[in-house]
């Protein structure tokens, strides 16, 4: 399914008074930006939310759903837009209003998350109507692909990486980036976070809230401190879990990622060589070996899937990577890796990587208008989060810079990780013939005057480091309050009774946790919210 976005406004202009026209047009400007000349964009901030029961067998009765139209170009609002699906659970107690959730990725679609993990929040249900989106590129809201076969946003796979070979690598590198706007629509070049945090804006207004009440998760950290530096004055009570970096170029959040899954990796194997059934025996350093030589394997000789594609050993990786997220999906890994070990069946594999969406509708094109369900591309989500993290990222290092860098980056990432260091080695190589992203999350996002922020760090966090949520805590200044996790996996919330107790306390009543404060590591109460980093 590709996006193809309309030039018809979906908001019809209404007459109005001067006076209002101006206070909508000043509501959708960033900080950086109010002295400027501006686009009007008030006909977008004078939208309304039209609920209605959401369709789909997998969506519970009590989920309503809606879009809120937004510009594709902020600079250009005539110029075409595309609509940005909700969903929310009302509030059963007296509402103070909406509270946004973003579950991570990037490319994560909030809309399923919500569906079948909308229990962990029904406490803040209390007090707000709880709301979730699909953000700009991603599920239902024009999703961007790389096309049938496309592997998401990766045509060269680690093993793929010659270092005798760059510039031909390079090259092949390039035709997975056009290859992806190809089939990506008009939306592509308005990827990213920045655009995102401007539609998080419209959003609020359309819900008919003063301030932004948010909880985001992983990427939705990045996001949620693009907005704070961006409307700071519209922050009423934002939550951070799994705090994202602001600075660290690709390179280097690459690397740490990689080191942090091999620990989470290592994690899994102590447990799963206790369990006769671990299809990697009961000799725990065996095992290791076992799993590199599985991945080089299958990158050698790729199994058939049932959708008539190849499935490798990086698209194992990338799978694997998705499961230890929490320790909750150990036992689906270990069953999952079993039926490939010992029957050569993908399916359960896949279904961490792909998140079980199915076949790809290819050739199918909308107007601008929401996605159906059925029909978002099974590769939007790795589409997306190489098309978000290259926007985000400025660095565009030349063909002649890769090439002399490419031996010091391979032994560095193998060093990280011998099973995800290649894999996350060919994410960094992914933004190469790509535009140049923003400098604005770099130069802009720091020393935020808004609201107090709960920032919530887990010290044993395969994918965000905790020392990300001091870094970004010192970046934002005053405004930012850190909450230390003693557990394990990726964010808090989820997996702690603490951090879900503290969190809950401040979006629902104002309580904030004196900042440096901590929660001891705690048995899991939850499958965590997933993302894809």
């Amino acid at each position: 399914m590709l996006a193809k976005l309309c030039t018809r406004l979906a908001v019809r202009r209404c007459a109005g008074a001067s006076v209002l026209a101006l206070a909508l047009l000043g509501a959708g400007l960033p900080a950086a930006a109010a002295e400027r000349p501006q686009p009007d964009l008030s006909r977008f901030y004078r939208q309304k939310v039209a609920w209605r029961a959401c369709e789909g067998p997998d969506m519970p009765k009590d989920l309503q759903c809606a879009e809120v139209t937004v510009p594709l170009d902020y600079a250009r609002p005539r110029a075409g837009t595309l609509d940005v699906a909700l969903a929310r659970y009302r509030a059963t107690g007296r509402s103070r209003g909406s509270l946004l959730l973003n579950f991570g990725g990037p490319g994560g679609a909030g809309i399923p998350q919500l569906a079948s993990e909308g229990r962990q929040f029904m406490d803040l249900t209390n007090g707000y109507d709880v709301v979730t989106f699909d953000p700009r590129g991603v599920g239902r809201s024009s999703p961007v692909s790389c096309g049938e076969g496309g592997e998401g946003a990766s045509g060269a796979t680690g093993e793929d990486i010659d270092l005798g070979r760059p510039q031909a690598l390079l090259r092949q590198v390039r035709q997975v980036a056009d290859r992806c706007a190809r089939h990506s629509g008009p939306v592509l070049p308005h990827i990213g976070t920045v655009n995102a945090s401007r539609d998080l804006d419209v959003i609020r207004q359309a819900l008919g809230d003063d301030k932004l009440n948010y909880l985001g998760f992983s990427y939705g950290t990045r996001l949620g401190a693009v907005y704070a530096a961006q409307f700071p004055g519209k922050v009423g009570r934002v939550a951070l879990d799994g705090v994202d970096t602001l600075t660290e170029p690709l390179s280097e959040q690459g690397a740490a990622g990689a080191e942090g899954q091999q620990t989470a990796l290592d994690g899994f194997l102590d447990w799963c060589t206790t369990d006769v059934g671990c299809p990697f025996g009961q000799d725990r350093r065996a095992a290791g070996d076992e799993v590199v030589r599985l991945v080089r394997s299958l990158d050698e000789n790729p199994v058939p899937t049932d959708f008539g594609g190849a499935f490798s050993g990086q698209d194992l990786v990338g799978a694997i990577g998705q499961a230890l997220y929490s320790k909750e999906m150990w036992p689906s890994l270990e069953r999952a890796l079993a039926s490939l070990v010992e029957d050569g069946d993908t399916r359960r594999v896949l279904a961490f990587a792909t998140g079980g969406i199915g076949v790809l509708r290819d050739g199918l094109r909308g107007d601008g208008g929401l996605t159906d369900a059925e029909d978002v591309p099974p590769d939007n989500l790795p589409a997306a989060l190489m098309a978000i993290n290259c926007a985000d990222d400025p660095d565009r290092p030349s063909a002649a810079r890769i090439a002399e860098d490419l031996k010091d980056l391979r032994a560095a990432y193998d060093k990280a990780s011998p099973v995800f260091g290649r894999y996350r080695l060919t994410q960094l190589l992914m933004c190469y013939g790509r535009p140049r992203g923003t400098t604005f999350i770099r130069d802009r996002v720091k020393d935020v005057h808004s609201a107090k922020m709960l920032l919530v760090g887990t010290r044993g966090d395969p994918a965000t480091p905790y020392r990300w949520t001091v870094e970004t805590a010192r970046r934002l200044g005053p405004s930012a309050v850190v909450l230390d996790n003693k557990g394990e996996g990726h964010t808090g919330y989820s997996s702690s009774t603490c951090v879900h107790r503290k969190v809950d306390d401040f979006l629902l009543y104002g309580s904030l946790p004196a900042s440096g404060s901590s929660c001891p590591a705690d048995e899991a109460r939850g499958s965590g919210a997933r993302t894809a980093r």
